[in-house]
């Protein structure tokens, strides 16, 4: 496949995003992620992220319920909880997406390249999936499925939080893609 640059991207997407509102050919995106928000500041700046990039790809969000696990300490029965919602992660993904785990030992990209990442993957396939794991993250079963493996930070964050920072971060690689001025 030939490499596409930033530039590429820059020209080509504010005309692919003009007037495609609704349209099936829109890019789209699907967040799954393990686990509920249970603050409201947290599901209010989603909400907020996911309408500011309404204008750029039609966003879905598949929330799985986490599997309870008693023994924090008792890495078997984690390992049972992640390999239990990695089949649930697996039915939920969309046919035909790039998949892309995030975990921590996922590749980190500054703005501009994990902009340009994102706009190949979706010239691609026209759909991604980002799949969030539980507290506990991922099962290995998920990212062998998965076409890349994304690090937002090698920071730790609150596991609640992590929804927010990538929703922001989307919205900022599409504006990065449209030429827009959010990204400084």
């Amino acid at each position: 496949m030939k490499k596409r640059t930033l530039t590429h991207f820059a020209t080509v997407l504010p005309l692919l995003f003009q007037d495609l509102r609704g349209r099936d050919n829109m890019a789209q995106i699907t967040l799954i992620s393990v686990g509920s928000l249970k603050e409201g500041y947290l599901r209010d700046a989603v909400a907020e992220y996911k309408k500011r990039l309404s204008q750029y790809a039609k966003v879905d969000e598949i929330n799985l319920k986490e599997v309870p696990i008693k023994n924090e300490d008792d890495a078997s029965e984690i390992k049972r909880a992640l390999d239990s919602e990695a089949e649930k992660i697996i039915c939920a993904i969309p046919k035909d997406s790039y998949k892309i785990a995030m975990c921590v030992e996922g590749k980190e990209y500054d703005s501009p390249a994990l902009a340009n990442f994102l706009g190949s993957a979706i010239d691609q396939k026209g759909k991604i999936t980002l799949i969030v794991g539980s507290s506990h993250g991922l099962s290995d079963i998920v990212k062998r499925e998965c076409d890349a493996r994304l690090s937002v930070s090698k920071l730790t964050f609150p596991h609640q939080l992590m929804r927010v920072l990538l929703m922001e971060t989307l919205y900022r690689c599409f504006t990065i893609l449209a030429g827009k001025k959010y990204h400084k």
